[in-house]
């Protein structure tokens, strides 16, 4: 038996959609549509896969059962310390630049 991968080379847009929240699934369609309408273009393709890979991480993200809670502690500056606590807390923390 050989190991399959965990994240796939390729997203697959079909995955993606699987794995967003019910609430996003929606505004990823439209997004999508936009993006393969675009991708018609020579110029467009490499666009069409930094779409889905960027759908792809927030897909990997969003699934998480903790997401929301962290993503609105980053949003307020929740349970982040400054320069000087951490100059305290991690040995070799630079104290000044």
């Amino acid at each position: 038996m050989t190991a399959q991968p965990a994240h796939s080379a390729e997203p697959d847009p079909e995955d993606i959609l699987a794995r967003l929240p019910q609430r996003e699934r929606q505004r990823f369609l439209a997004e999508y549509r936009q993006a393969v309408d675009v991708a018609h273009e020579p110029w467009g393709y490499r666009k069409l896969r930094t779409f889905l890979a960027e759908w792809d991480l927030y897909a990997l993200a969003a699934s998480q059962p903790d997401y929301a809670d962290r993503a609105r502690a980053a949003m307020t500056g929740e349970g982040f310390i400054t320069e000087a606590e951490a100059a305290g807390q991690v040995p070799g923390w630079p104290t000044s630049r």
